[in-house]
């Protein structure tokens, strides 16, 4: 095995650099009737983040308590449901779901009540 050698001039070098900016994702946020009094009765609102958790805590920042009527101890309420881009997020990583720029979050609230006929 030959031994490496600083490249001569002759040769062309190229160097790759990555980028330090981090990329923000903005999703929209579709805001469930029983929690726009949080969100001054917008039916939807942005936030940042590269997780749905991230999302979540960015809603939180901007609407003080809405983030406690979505979790609780660190998990998806039992009685909320969300949907990003019309999947359920329990079969796309629960909290920790990825999050890409423009991404739509659904927030519904889960009734108990069984169908009507």
């Amino acid at each position: 095995m030959d031994a490496w050698e600083w490249p001569s001039a002759r040769e062309v070098i190229v160097v790759s650099t990555m980028s330090t900016e981090v990329q923000t994702m903005t999703a929209t946020v579709s805001i469930p009737t029983i929690l726009r009094s949080f969100t001054a009765n917008a039916r939807s609102v942005t936030a940042e983040g590269a997780t749905l958790a991230q999302v979540f805590a960015d809603l939180d920042r901007q609407f003080t308590g809405i983030g406690e009527r979505l979790i609780e101890g660190g998990k998806l309420r039992r009685f909320v449901n969300v949907y990003i881009n019309d999947e359920d997020v329990r079969f796309l990583g629960g909290l920790e779901a990825p999050i890409a720029d423009g991404d739509a979050v659904t927030v519904l609230p889960a009734t108990d009540a069984p169908p009507q006929p």
